[in-house]
């Protein structure tokens, strides 16, 4: 498939998903049916376009924005079918744990005065 993702590629979101997440959900056709989605509310909440200036971007910076698109993505994956895991409170954590990574990662995204780091660095 064509794994359309600009910086949300189909091995970050099933490494994030888990071994548990239904295998039908995370193959790249099913991830690519959202995963653009994700990067352009990412780009949406942070106010900055991260997709067009991807390829310049710092390191460090591409992996924050894997994190949290790969991290939104997983969420997806797991709730639309949570009968892999072997409890609902299994599937519940996986959420939790996600939800934190793109929290944390969205702060960070976010935060004035951080802008000059991460585009010049």
């Amino acid at each position: 498939m064509a794994d359309l993702g600009i910086y949300t590629k189909n091995a970050d979101i099933q490494a994030r998903a888990g071994i548990n997440a239904n295998a039908t959900n995370k193959l790249t056709a099913a991830t690519d049916v959202y995963v653009l989605n994700i990067e352009s509310t990412i780009n949406a909440l942070t106010r900055y376009n991260w997709s067009d200036g991807f390829a310049a971007l710092n390191v460090d910076v591409k992996g924050i924005l894997t994190e949290v698109g790969a991290s939104m993505c997983a969420m997806l994956v797991i709730q639309s079918d949570m009968s892999g895991f072997t409890s609902r409170a299994e599937a519940e954590t996986m959420l939790d744990v996600l939800n934190n990574n793109v929290n944390r990662g969205l702060s960070i995204l976010k935060k004035k005065g951080t802008e000059r780091f991460m585009l010049d660095a």
